[in-house]
């Protein structure tokens, strides 16, 4: 069912990347969710009349206010697809998440709102009555909720979508609370055991969790958060395809929005070489990365000596001082002054964030390995905290 409307209401459906074609899965993922929450509040109200239970009617307007969700969803996708501008010059990618935020937002509301409900009818039960019709009607809501999280799951997976994989999250709960409503409505058949506010209460329970996972999921890249493993490595990798290029660092990937990536990363050549070379270089570097990786970048570039045997040794030695104290540090921008007494090594050690060691206590560490090596030698040294892949 998914392939048949993609391949009926998207042409170039694999073109994930093209933001016109992310639209286009966005307004479709928010008119099928609009159409099927819509249906369903409708019948499933209708089922809350039948039998008087709370917990069938707070699950109709949990399916309302999905509705409404999927409304903020369509118009999410309509404004994030439209081009940068003067006042927006990395486009409106963003409105995405913050579409996604208020979804979970209204998620969030809707739990606290139904539990409330729920817990006051554990209080005060009323009169339950059983119809066939209201089963039937919860059993194809689980049936449907369970295709729209499949629909949306797939989509969200298609276009790394936090707005998109939240719907489909909203969706998985919903199957889970209506299961809990068809139980209670049939424990109250066969027992005469009236469970209707635990039911709402378990529903509304389910919802709220749904509702903070979402904007979890949705908040992340908003604040900030570390570039993908796999696309950070594609793009060292991608600079690196020059021979020239001696190494790579200080890559920082900034999102604007799904498809709109902009990196920056300082690339080291040899300092020797002609500068118009040099910049040919990284300027071929930038458009292969736009090219292959559809990521805008800026390459700074970093000299390097090495054609120094005393220097290559230093920053051999220095090298193997760093990982002795933890495999996961790093170096780069190593350089030498040489004094009449004193040789000066100055160089950035990328850390962990997470590294235990303090910043202070791990110069003063490295200090005194280099010292021991040649008690002519200091290092200053800068501490780079950073992501460590």
């Amino acid at each position: 069912m998914t392939e048949l409307l993609l391949k009926i209401f998207i042409k170039n459906s694999n073109d994930t990347d093209n933001p016109v074609v992310r639209q286009k899965y966005g307004m479709l993922s928010g008119i099928v969710g609009i159409t099927c929450n819509i249906i369903l509040f409708l019948l499933k109200f209708l089922a809350g009349i039948i039998t008087g239970a709370v917990s069938v009617a707070a699950d109709a307007f949990n399916n309302l206010s999905d509705a409404g969700s999927s409304i903020v969803t369509f118009i999410g996708f309509k404004v994030s697809g439209k081009p940068a501008d003067t006042e927006h010059p990395f486009g409106h990618g963003r409105i995405e998440y913050i579409s996604g935020l208020i979804v979970a937002a209204a998620i969030i509301v809707m739990g606290v709102e139904l539990f409330r409900s729920s817990v006051a009818r554990i209080f005060n039960p009323d009169e339950m009555y059983f119809s066939i019709l209201s089963v039937i009607i919860l059993v194809g809501s689980i049936l449907m909720k369970t295709w729209m999280f499949l629909f949306n799951r797939s989509l969200g997976k298609r276009l790394d979508s936090a707005a998109m994989l939240a719907t489909s999250t909203d969706s998985l709960s919903d199957c889970v609370a209506t299961a809990v409503v068809l139980l209670s409505l049939l424990l109250w058949k066969i027992t005469g055991i009236n469970i209707d506010g635990i039911a709402g209460t378990i529903v509304a329970i389910f919802v709220f969790v749904a509702g903070v996972q979402a904007a979890r999921d949705t908040l992340q890249p908003l604040l900030g958060q570390p570039a993908d493993e796999k696309l950070a490595h594609k793009i060292e990798d991608t600079v690196k395809e020059d021979e020239h290029v001696i190494g790579v660092h200080d890559l920082i990937v900034h999102d604007y929005g799904p498809g709109r990536r902009f990196a920056s990363l300082h690339a080291e050549l040899p300092y020797n070489m002609d500068m118009l070379d040099a910049h040919e270089i990284i300027d071929t570097a930038e458009k292969r990365v736009k090219n292959n990786l559809g990521c805008d970048i800026s390459i700074h570039l970093d000299p390097v000596i090495t054609d120094d045997e005393q220097i290559n040794e230093l920053r051999k030695i220095t090298n193997q001082i760093i990982s002795t104290i933890d495999a996961r540090l790093s170096m780069h921008d190593f350089r030498v002054m040489r004094g009449p007494m004193m040789k000066k090594l100055m160089f950035d050690v990328v850390v962990p964030y997470d590294f235990e060691i303090s910043d202070d206590v791990l110069k003063k560490k490295i200090n005194s390995y280099i010292k021991i090596y040649d008690d002519n030698c200091y290092a200053v040294i800068n501490i780079d905290r950073a992501m460590v892949r």
